[in-house]
């Protein structure tokens, strides 16, 4: 039978805005489903931080004890389904298992069950903007930008959940003097510049040189072998994917301490893309692929514009295309990778109906997405 459950997904932000947690939605038509979709996920599972399983608008039953529920995941209970005999019912089952529960949509004066630990609280922040009374961490969400965000630590939230932090940015400036060196360095790897001149503006940032070293050298990149010097990392990877490789050296390289949620997010986009789009363009159309997403919240990353950006780094047609004009061959795909990012899957579900492609397909390239992402900041 084909399943019809699409996994969209947002970050869990403590009050630094650094990652507390992956928040799962499953969107799907009856729990059964829903069930079958996330064992078939195992083997993708994110494990670098605790992740919130939403079941979406359904009621939870025991039929969630047909999970077999992964040790770092915390199951969302809505308050409002604590009147449901079957949500009554699951929480025991749930607790005599070891799962760990979260409590969502919380509001003052609910009746809770006795003799269950809610890890964590969900609330609404634009109907209860201070947490008053809650029984575990409490965890703003509907929160509209970073302004928003600040308030609600203010008032007391441990943190939040949500995209509030890609709106609300400081306005653009020029590039600084460490991202226009990355660049510099991307522009004469993409252009397959002498080696000795490559090492040459690598020398003049000694930093610079260790954080590629150590990315080239992470798990996420499954090398056989540790890279020792620029260029061994040549001669064994070659000019494309060290292209790749400083791409996500210039994602990663804002300093402001709220930055993680906003890189995990960008990099998630680009693996994303990339594996979606393996079923249509070849391995070089695959890298830009990745580039096209992970730079789609580079002008955000770096404070300055995404024209000014692309003028300095002379990328594909393709790529430029999408990031500035949502146009090209390559605009579905970033739609897409944006539409993971919902509450609500319906456009997800027709942005995969476009390009016939599976919630199979999606949940599986969704998962390894999160999973790469979060290696990167290990």
């Amino acid at each position: 039978m084909s399943q019809t459950t699409f996994i969209t997904r947002e970050p869990v932000v403590n009050k630094n805005r650094a990652i507390t947690a992956n928040r799962l939605i499953a969107n799907g038509p009856n729990i059964g489903e829903v069930v079958d979709t996330l064992n078939g996920l195992q083997e993708f599972w994110p494990t670098h931080h605790p992740v919130f399983v939403s079941l979406g608008r359904l009621v939870p039953t025991p039929a969630v004890m047909d999970w077999a529920v992964p040790p770092n995941t915390l199951i969302e209970i809505p308050a409002q389904a604590l009147a449901h005999p079957q949500t009554l019912a699951l929480l025991p089952q749930l607790q005599a298992a070891g799962v760990s529960v979260c409590l969502t949509w919380f509001t003052q004066g609910i009746a809770l069950p006795p003799g269950i630990d809610w890890r964590f609280v969900l609330m609404d922040a634009r109907k209860h903007p201070a947490p008053v009374g809650a029984p575990g961490l409490s965890m703003a969400w509907g929160l509209k930008d970073i302004a928003a965000f600040r308030q609600a630590v203010g008032a007391g939230y441990d943190g939040a959940s949500g995209w509030f932090f890609l709106q609300g940015n400081a306005p653009a400036k020029e590039l600084t003097p460490g991202h226009a060196q990355i660049v510099r360095l991307l522009n004469l790897v993409r252009n397959n510049g002498e080696i000795r001149d490559i090492e040459a503006v690598l020398k003049q940032d000694v930093a610079l040189s260790y954080k590629l070293l150590r990315y080239i050298n992470s798990a996420g990149f499954g090398l056989m072998c540790e890279i020792q010097s620029f260029r061994h990392a040549v001669s064994i990877l070659g000019y494309s994917n060290l292209n790749k490789w400083l791409s996500l050296l210039l994602v990663t390289a804002s300093r402001d301490p709220g930055a993680p949620a906003m890189m995990q997010t960008a990099i998630a986009r680009g693996r994303l893309m990339e594996e979606i789009g393996s079923g249509f363009f070849d391995k070089s159309e695959r890298d830009n692929l990745f580039i096209t997403g992970a730079f789609s919240l580079l002008h955000l990353l770096l404070g300055t514009s995404m024209q000014t950006l692309l003028e300095e780094m002379h990328l594909p047609a393709s790529v430029s295309d999408a990031l500035l004009y949502d146009q090209g061959d390559f605009a579905p795909f970033l739609a897409l990778a944006k539409h993971c990012e919902n509450f609500d899957c319906a456009k997800l579900a027709n942005a995969a109906a476009e390009l016939h492609l599976s919630s199979e397909q999606i949940n599986r390239a969704q998962l390894i997405a999160l999973g790469f992402a979060d290696s990167m900041q290990a």
